[in-house]
Parts: C-alpha cells; structure tokens; sequence
C-alpha cells in the first residue's frame, strides 16, 4: 500500500470501474491531486464478477450517451474488443418493442439497425431461428475484460496524478460546522479533502451515512455462468455479444464456450439493512434452481448449450436502486460530497459516462447531460423502509429484462402510501397505479370493484387500451360539464423564513415578490438557463410560500433548493408538506355553479380572480382555495386537512351531480392538458431545454433583476433560438400507439424525437409535442416513425384546443 497523504483535494472512495473512471476523469481535469481509496484490492466488489459486455442500447438518451462515451474511452485505452450486438427478439411482441427502441435511439443518433432472423443467424451462425422474429445490430458494441480494464483506467489515472490506496477502509466522513467535507477517516489514518466521492457500489449507502447522508440502494443478487465449450459447436472470439430479452439472456463467447447471465423473473435480495465491510471479491454461493430457467431460455437460442457443461455459477450482489437508475451527484446538506454508485447494472456500459459527467459537476457545477434522474435525493422518507426499498429494487430487476409495457404499474410493496380519500376513490371503482409510493387512479371503472393496476397492457398488447372509452368520458366531464379529481399525491414545499424570497427570486423565472394571496407559475433554472423544475408557488404570507410540484419530483425538488441556499439569503426553513394536506382539483365549465352552492364567499371572476388563492369554506369547513388549472378549464384546488377531506369531497360530489360530475384519473389530465399546450417536467421540459425554446418565455421575467440563467436566456434570445417545442397532430382521428421517444423526420432526415403524447378527445386527434428546427413552425409536414412506419405529422399552434381568455396564458401548471 501507497503512504497515506494527509491531505488531497479530492478523494475517491471505491476501486472498482465507476471510482477508478471517476479519479481519472478529474485528473484529467486537473485535479491531479485525487486520492482513490479502496478497502480491498481493485475490482473486489462487483465488478470483480462483471461479464464485461459493453453495448448501446437503452431507453434512456442519457445512459445511452454515457455507453456510448465509455466505448470511446475503453477503444482509446486499448481495452475494448468491437465484435458488435444482437439484441434478439423472440417474440412478436419484442419486435415491436425494439422497433420503438431502434426509433428512439435514431432519434439521438445512435448507429443501429433492425435486421431479420435471417440476417441475424448470418451474424452469429450459432443461432436457431426457431421463434426469431428480428434483432437489433449495433456494430459499435463489443466486450472487454472487466480487471484489465479496472486496472488499465487506475493506470492511467496514476500516470495523471492519481495516488491508489488499497487495503484501505473509510471508517468515517469528518464535516466541518457548516456542514462541508473536512476529511476522510480511515483504518490507516486520516485525508483532509475538500471533495468525496462515494462510488463503492454496495457499501455507497453506509458510507453516505456516515456524512448524515441518506441515499438508497439494495443489494440484488445477479448470477451469471460460464459454459464450456462443445465440440462441433465451438463459439469463434469474435462473434458479437448478445441479448434475447424474452429468454431473459445475455452473454459473449470466450474459450469456445458462452459466458451467460441473465435476469431472474424471481430475484433475491440480501444485507438489505447494511453490506458486510469483509465482503470483497468473494461471490455468494450460487442458486442453479433459480439459474435454471436462463439456461432453458439460453437452450432455445442456442440449442447446443442443452450439451454444454458448466463451468463456474457466480452469484454476486449488485446495487440497484427501487428505479434501476445510478445515484450520481452531489448531496444537499453535505458540500463537497458526491456520489457515483447504485449503477444498477450499468456499470462498465455507463462508467466513463458516468465519471466524465461527475467530474463536470465536481470542476464546473453543471454536466453537458441531463442528470436530473440520476439525482441522488430523489429518494425520501417513505424509501427509509428497508423492507419496501427491497421489493422495488427486486421488481426493477425483474423488468430489467422481462417485457414491460408503457402503460404497465408497479405491482410489489403495495400499498404503501394513501390519501384520506382512498376509499371514497375505491369506491367509484378506482383503478390505482402508483408514484412515489403514492396509490391514485389512473382511470374509473364504474360499477366494478376498484383494483390495483399491475401489468395491465400484457393483455392486450401493443393496441388501443381497453380503458380508452372509459378516459374518454372523464375527459369529457372536465371540458364539457365538471370533474373532479385527489391530486394529494403531489409534492408540497413550504419555505419559511426571512430568505425564502431571495432563494425563489434567485432560482425561479418569474417573478415571485408578489401580494401575499398570489400564485405564480414558473420554471426553476440552473445557471445555464436549463429548467430544473417547473412548479407552482403560492404566497402565504410575506415570508411564507408554498411550491407545488409533481409526486415524482417533490424530493428531487427539494434537495435541490436546499443545495442552491446561499448563506446571505438569510435564514429559511424548508420541508416537505405533502401529507400534510389533502388537495381536491375541479374544474369544467360548471365548476363556478358547484362551489357556489357550497360557499357563501364570493368566487366569481371578480371576486376569485385567476392565479389567486385564499381561505374559504365550504359547508361550514375551512378550505384553502387555489384558482389555478392544469386542464386549461375554470376551476380551483382545494387544500384540506386530511381528517375533513373527506367531508369536503362529498360536498362536491352531491352538488355537482345535477351536472353528472365525474372523477377522473391521471391519464384523462394528459389528455386534457395537451389539448391546452401545456407541459409536463421530465418529457417536455429538461435541463437540456431552457423556457424560450419549451414556449415558455411569458414566465421569465428578465426586469426583475439577477438570477439562475438570466444572462444565458438573454443571449439566447439575441441570438435567436434554433429548435421549439411544437405541438403535433399525428396521423389522423384513428387511435395511434405511440408512446413517447419517436423519431421525427423532415425530408428524410431525423430532426426530433417525440416527447409526450395523448389522443385528445376533444379534437379527435393524437397529440405529440417534439423539439423541432425553429423553421419547423405551424402548418408545416414532418413524419413520425411508429413502429417501423413512417406516419405524417402536422405541426400545429401550441395549443390545439384554444383557451379562453379568462385561463390566458399564465394558465399553465405544473403536473406529475
């Protein structure tokens, strides 16, 4: 072992490919002063036990970019052997899964191509094409070893700088008052740093606790085999990875043999509550009872493997987290501690990616990439169930592989988070999804018995959903007559104290110093003008506000306020509220008559105006009333105690009968609000898009003074921006399955790729937004690529349905 530095100005802890691509990718940058630190020998965690494929493919354009860079880091390396990928698939199904695969990553630029059974076996000879219905080829794909290449990136990390400490475990993360990164403790001593970064895969959630840091991951167990080889059917080193997702296989040649691994329909996870430190290199015994059903599935691909004997079963722990996305960033609260672990399996495809995009967060505050579902916090306290944390790292696992649908749920650790409301929905024959934890319906069947959706759309496949009529007529109920809807599950902030204004001011678009009794629509921006959250924030009182955001993104959403405090802003308080309060959204055109019969206060146009909120009553209950809409119709959210909540609800429900009131779910509001142009955060609006480009450019308010992005805005607008977010008509009134990531085409070419989508009943269309080149306006053609079809598009106004001049443009509201 190397003697300890009392001092590095970063330290990386974990030596295996994420924390050696992490010191190397900072040395390289300069902060050739990097301390990695590893408690065993290099690549004695999970990457000691990794099949070494490195392909391309994946649904997410981030992780997509992140494979891609590490193929170029590892050729440059001289560490990666291109042999190409097939992507089998075995089911019709499949096909037309990877069709949408093969358009979305078009739609970002990546080299691949669908090619046939035939094809396919001309490929990879080994084959049978016995229920091969076509592949995936990408010829930029290949393998690597897993420990040459560890150590071939630690190589040329030291050779920048970089000192490697092995045999050396962190006992300790010492902070200093105000919370920053003083040193790391260790068995062998002590490093004062200014920088930490966690990225020992398992361990990163015990590590991350010693800073007071909460993060999660669960330990799952991955298994794969190496096989020998059988004479007559030898694989040449050359041939090209493979994956056949409906055999749930994946694997590579080496000897003439196979090296197979693959995802169990039934994983197994352990040391949910904390990882043995003596764990390193050595694998868990293995269980060939659950291996069995790979080695069936990797039979019927490659029928000579029922012949081959095995070698080695390896059963390693890998950390996955309950979304099966990495845990990359910095942590609010801790400055100066990052993280780069719960890589859920993608570790040596994502690892360059991975370490080149920390290290941008760490040198310049910002990554070329959109991180934003990699956020470390994005977890919160319902995730501080072991137990339940567990069931969704193993569901996320089993899907890994295993066909899931667009419009399928979550289905293990339910229920685990309920409103007030629950059984008044269960009632109307709820038919619950989930988000966040949160149970809320996705539509109303009524006069059947509410139920949990689960894999809904394995039943009828790539078509029309059988709930379609039923959405229709919710739709409907908003835009013609009313409805009404639990929206409890969304996010809420409360920030309090004498700097709540300036920290809004500062990371908000628009202006936020407004009358108390206010509600503002804005985007959150970060420094390069790129949205980082788009909210609601309602004025309380002069040092009070309150922000609503999506269920998915209120942890997200918080942790990054906390990290954008500055010390002059003065003191704020700031927490989450969401289960504090019970929130009911009406809206429709006789909304106004409804409330009206329930309230002696003064809600007309006058005396409620829109974006205003106040405290009313309802039937004699206190109600905190908001008139804002997200379905671009007249109506209001209602904030309740959740022990009245249900009182408040019934009110509403027995004086809108006269109108045939109906609830509705969360798909009737993409419907609803795509007819209106408005957007959702995370589809519509990223990092990687700034407000003047996403149509948004009412809410920013460049008089108001300095804040986040306001010079990068101002350039921007000068120079004139290049790419919008249209809105487009697809097809014609018939029902299309497209789902979201299409690519789109001008004149042959690939322009954009489809954000969100949703067939509008009011206009008897399907809707999809997508940035498009800003000479790409209303009225002109494009195509969308729908499995494997080009269909054509027209680009329309914003909103295809009109809004009326009461709603306006500040109208627009966030949702999730």
């Amino acid at each position: 072992m190397t003697q300890l530095p009392s001092r590095a100005r970063a330290v990386v802890i974990g030596g295996g490919i994420t924390g050696t691509s992490v010191a190397y990718h900072l040395a390289q940058a300069g902060w050739k002063d990097t301390v990695l630190v590893e408690k065993a020998e290099l690549t004695s965690g999970s990457t000691c036990h990794a099949a070494g494929l490195v392909t391309q493919f994946n649904p997410s354009p981030t992780m997509m970019r992140f494979r891609r860079y590490s193929i170029e880091l590892y050729h440059r390396l001289g560490i990666f052997e291109k042999v190409g990928s097939l992507r089998f698939a075995s089911s019709r199904e499949q096909l037309l899964e990877q069709q949408r695969g093969v358009s979305r990553a078009r739609a970002i630029g990546l080299d691949v191509e669908l090619v046939s059974a035939e094809q396919a076996a001309q490929l990879m000879p080994a084959i049978s094409t016995a229920s091969l219905f076509g592949a995936v080829w990408v010829p930029g794909d290949g393998a690597l070893d897993p420990h040459t290449a560890t150590f071939a990136l630690a190589r040329a990390a030291g050779e920048l700088g970089v000192r490697v400490l092995t045999g050396t475990r962190v006992t300790g993360l010492e902070l200093s008052s105000r919370v920053a990164v003083r040193a790391v403790e260790t068995e062998a001593g002590r490093i004062e740093a200014e920088v930490v970064v966690i990225a020992c895969g398992i361990w990163a959630p015990q590590v991350a606790a010693m800073a007071g840091a909460f993060v999660v991951s669960t330990p799952v167990d991955h298994q794969h085999a190496a096989l020998r080889a059988v004479a007559g059917a030898e694989l040449p080193h050359d041939m090209p990875c493979f994956r056949d997702p409906d055999n749930l296989i994946y694997g590579k040649a080496e000897a003439g043999g196979v090296v197979l691994g693959g995802y169990e329909l039934n994983p197994n996870a352990r040391w949910i509550d904390g990882v043995p430190w003596e764990h390193a290199g050595t694998s868990v015994p293995p269980d060939q009872r659950r291996f069995e059903p790979l080695l069936q599935g990797a039979a019927r691909r490659f029928p000579f493997i029922s012949e081959a004997g095995i070698v080695k079963l390896v059963c390693h722990p890998d950390a996955m987290t309950p979304d099966a996305n990495p845990l990359l960033g910095p942590v609010p609260g801790v400055r100066g501690l990052y993280m780069a672990a719960g890589l859920s399996l993608n570790g040596f495809g994502g690892a360059g990616g991975i370490g080149k995009s920390v290290t941008e967060l760490i040198t310049a505050g910002e990554s070329e990439l959109d991180l934003y579902a990699y956020r470390p916090w994005r977890f919160g306290p319902v995730h501080r169930d072991h137990r339940y944390v567990a069931e969704l790292a193993k569901e996320t696992y089993r899907h890994y592989y295993f066909l899931r649908y667009p419009y399928d749920a979550d289905e293990w650790g339910r229920p685990r988070r309920t409103s007030a409301l629950h059984h008044r929905i269960q009632d109307l024959g709820g038919v619950f999804g989930t988000k966040h934890g949160w149970e809320r319906p996705e539509h109303f069947e009524p006069g059947r018995t509410w139920r949990r959706a689960g894999a809904d759309q394995r039943s009828f496949g790539w078509d029309r959903p059988p709930w379609f009529a039923l959405q229709a007529e919710e739709h409907r109920a908003f835009r013609e007559r009313v409805g009404i809807i639990d929206m409890t599950s969304f996010g809420k902030i409360e920030l309090d104290g004498p700097g709540a204004l300036s920290l809004l001011e500062r990371v908000a678009g628009n202006q936020i110093d407004r009358p108390v009794g206010s509600v503002v629509y804005t985007q959150l921006l970060d420094r390069r003008g790129g949205i980082a959250g788009d909210v609601t924030v309602t004025r309380l009182g002069p040092q009070r506000f309150r922000l609503v955001t999506g269920a998915g993104y209120v942890n997200s959403d918080l942790g990054w306020l906390r990290l954008e405090q500055r010390e002059e802003d003065g003191p704020i308080e700031i927490r989450e509220t969401t289960e504090d309060l019970c929130v009911i959204g009406m809206w429709g055109p006789q909304a106004r008559t409804v409330l009206g019969a329930l309230t002696d206060d003064d809600v007309s146009e006058d005396g409620f105006p829109f974006m205003q909120c106040r405290n009313i009553r309802i039937e004699g209950f206190d109600v905190f009333a908001q008139r804002v809409t997200y379905v671009g119709e007249l109506g209001w959210e209602f904030y309740v105690e959740p022990g009245l909540a249900v009182q408040v609800w019934d009110h509403l429900m027995k004086a809108g009968r006269r109108f045939d009131i109906r609830p509705g779910g969360y798909r009737a509001l993409d419907s609803l609000r795509m007819e209106k142009g408005y957007r959702y955060y995370g589809t519509d609006l990223t990092l990687l898009d700034n407000p003047l480009e996403a149509g948004l450019g009412f809410c920013v308010r460049f008089d108001k003074g300095d804040f986040n992005g306001r010079d990068a805005l101002l350039a921007a607008r000068a120079a004139g921006v290049t790419r919008r977010l249209r809105t487009l008509l697809v097809g014609d009134q018939e029902y299309l399955t497209v789902y979201g990531g299409e690519a789109v085409y001008d004149d042959g070419s690939v322009v954009g790729r489809l954000r969100s989508c949703a067939y509008g009943f009011t206009v008897r269309r399907n809707i999809a937004y997508s940035y498009l080149p800003i000479a790409l306006g209303p009225g002109a053609q494009v195509e969308v690529e729908v499995f494997g079809r080009r269909v054509p598009a027209e680009v329309s106004r914003d909103a295809v349905l009109k809004r009326k001049q009461a709603v306006g443009e500040d109208a627009k509201h966030a949702a999730s």
